[in-house]
């Protein structure tokens, strides 16, 4: 039986407990997942450097996962075009059962090896490209075909589990296992297996996105500011950086088209617009690169 499937001893007669014991208990087996992820850290940063290189070279990362699993790739890759300004192409979450399984629990899907080897192989993998399989008992059929698949486009493979697998074994070039043991309730990995997968795909993304000069210092400066809200936050990162009074800082962001880094490019060295997006080209990006070369405080 795999550690997935086995009783927990620290959670028997649950349904004998009282409200305060149940949550008590469950948010004790809360607590495995953090050191879960921090005994798997550097597998988890030889996959963000590997990410890393993909995506500066056009590449796109692949969440691909069944059931919970699938829903949190689905979940990070959305917020990547908010958070990060990417675009919708460069990190996509594919589900086994297609937009259906998101809402509604398709679990003969995880079965299919063949759909999933030919769903990765309908998007033309390349050598640049990453594809991350997702699946706490890294026995997802589904998943195993997609990195089939990616493993004969020559893609980058890794795999997040959370037990030891021969899926892992023979077709992730990165494996991250992250062992947080039996669940609460028998078999249930949207606890536990959930909440580390969760983790573990935030630090994928974020990390990687870091390493792109998506962000500067601990500010979000490329997110897109599509509402109220993202446009009040733009203005205090903006406000954060150039020490302009926040006030000051829409009129400015309006004529950097409300791309932040381009305004705070602007501020810190008194250019253009224009300027301003010629020198983050020559930065690739980099905020960072651009502020420490041009700007006059």
């Amino acid at each position: 039986m795999i550690l997935t499937e086995e009783r927990n001893k620290q959670t028997s007669n649950l349904d004998k407990m009282s409200v305060e014991e149940l949550v008590a208990v469950i948010n004790n087996e809360q607590h495995i997942p953090a050191a879960a992820v921090k005994h798997a850290a550097p597998e988890i940063a030889r996959a963000v450097s590997l990410i890393e290189e993909g995506l500066s070279n056009g590449g796109r990362l692949f969440y691909v996962g069944a059931g919970t699993s699938g829903r949190l790739g689905v979940l990070d890759a959305s917020e990547c075009p908010p958070t990060f300004c990417t675009p919708p192409s460069m990190v996509q979450g594919i589900i086994a059962g297609g937009e259906t399984a998101l809402r509604n629990a398709v679990e003969a899907a995880e079965d299919n090896r063949d759909k999933g080897f030919k769903t990765l192989k309908d998007f033309n993998l390349t050598k640049y490209d990453i594809v991350v399989g997702i699946s706490c008992s890294g026995k997802a059929a589904y998943v195993a075909g997609a990195l089939e698949a990616a493993r004969e486009a020559c893609a980058t493979t890794i795999m997040h589990s959370c037990v030891p697998n021969d899926v892992a074994d023979k077709l992730a070039d990165v494996s991250i296992i992250t062992i947080v043991g039996p669940e609460v309730i028998t078999g249930s990995t949207r606890m536990k297996g959930g909440t580390v997968t969760k983790m573990v795909l935030n630090i994928l993304s974020t990390a990687a996105m870091i390493r792109l000069g998506k962000v500067y210092d601990n500010l979000m400066v490329d997110v897109k500011p599509s509402n109220k809200k993202l446009r009040e936050r733009a203005a205090r990162i903006l406000s954060s950086v150039t020490g302009l009074p926040e006030e000051q800082c829409p009129p400015l962001l309006e004529k950097a088209h409300w791309s932040v880094k381009t305004a705070i490019v602007m501020g810190l060295c008194s250019v253009s617009c224009e300027r301003a997006g010629q020198l983050l080209a020559e930065g690739n990006g980099h905020l960072r690169y651009v502020v420490d070369k041009y700007s006059s405080d």
